[in-house]
Parts: structure tokens; sequence; C-alpha cells
């Protein structure tokens, strides 16, 4: 299985948690393979400084089974960015693709036009004077049916809950695409096992589709 990451200026850096878990991953499923994507393939500036150079650009990316967006207050300018939006269409046309979001990165799916009339969840907790973003999506797209949630899981698209939440649902998609066991042991090498229960049983998962 091979997932791209996108990236883009003012991603929180903690999304990075992203390649994190799948770094692990590959030692428990060492044919998993992952990449970086941004829109020129060049150095992306995270939230507060931190710089990350990715692999591809949106023109010269591999094909990959999986295709996850990262959230941070960036998206306000990713969701008017028609590079970044028909990136994201255009590999969702592909077959056999699914794309997936953390956190934020709920609303430039949102905004590509990829949640309509699907249920979605993003980031809820937020420090005055900052937007709710679930509030957020569901004022500016009432077609999509908001939830708090762990994840949302409508087949080919995949939103997931805010900020830490990323590893969550990269263990889902773990344990969707490459089994239970490839899950629960990454997380148990990289001792989250505790706290991927514990979210497990605050929050809800929501499926719209049978998992593999």
């Amino acid at each position: 299985m091979k997932i791209a990451v996108v990236l883009y200026d003012n991603v929180e850096p903690i999304e990075i948690a992203i390649l994190g878990t799948l770094s692990m991953a590959r030692r428990v499923y060492p044919q998993l393979t992952y990449f970086t994507v941004s829109q020129d393939g060049s150095l992306v500036e995270l939230q507060n400084g931190l710089r990350v150079q990715t692999d591809y650009a949106f023109d010269n990316a591999p094909a990959a089974d999986i295709v996850m967006i990262t959230g941070g207050p960036g998206w306000k300018v990713q969701v008017k960015n028609q590079r970044m939006l028909s990136f994201l269409k255009e590999r969702h046309t592909q077959a056999n693709t699914c794309v997936a979001s953390v956190c934020t990165g709920a609303l430039i799916l949102a905004a590509a036009g990829l949640l309509d009339n699907k249920r979605a969840t993003t980031k809820v907790p937020v420090i005055a004077p900052e937007a709710c973003p679930l509030s957020t999506m569901a004022e500016t797209h009432p077609s999509i049916e908001t939830v708090e949630a762990l994840v949302v899981d409508e087949g080919d698209v995949i939103t997931g809950g805010g900020v830490s939440l990323c590893i969550d649902l990269t263990l889902y998609l773990l344990e969707r695409f490459l089994g239970e066991e490839v899950a629960r042991e990454t997380a148990r090498i990289m001792e989250y096992s505790a706290a991927h229960e514990a979210n497990r049983q605050r929050l809800p998962i929501f499926r719209s589709a049978p998992t593999a």
C-alpha cells in the first residue's frame, strides 16, 4: 500500500505525527510506502516556522492508494487555492484511491466538493476568538452532515478529528486497508495503545461503507 501525505504552508507541526505513525507501521508491514506532496514539491513552512522538504509536486506525484490532506491554520488559504482543490479532485477520481483528511484538512475537502451530501468531521476544541472548525464547516457547507467523531468513513472519502487525532485516523486507515493486527501492533510499538483505546471510547467512529 502506498500513502501520499499532502502538506502546505502553516500546517500544524503535530500533523507530522502521521509520518511518524507510518514509519512505525513499516516495522510491522514493510511493504507499506509513503511520501509527501506539496504544490511545487519544495520546502513548506509549517506553523511557527518548522520547515519540511517535500518529496513530490502536484504534477509529478506518483499514484497512491490513500491521499491524506493535513490541517492547520493554512487551511484558510488552501480552500481558495484552485491548484490544491484540483489536485484533490483529480486524485479522488482515480480508481481505488481513498482521500482522507485530518483536522481542518476536512475544510479543504469540503471546498473541493468531495464531502457534498456526506457525513464528515473535523477539529472541534479551539481557543477564543477562533471559530470552531466543525461549526464553520456546517455553516459554509450545509449539504454536509457534520458530526463530532474520531473518524467518519464514507468509503472513498474519510475524515478524522483534530490535531493529535491524526494518529488515530492513521491507525484507522491501517486497520481498514491492512488489517486489525497491523494497526494494533503499530499502536503497541509506538506506545499508543492506551491513548488509542481511550479516544475510541470518548469519540464515535461512523462507517457508511464496509471496511476491508
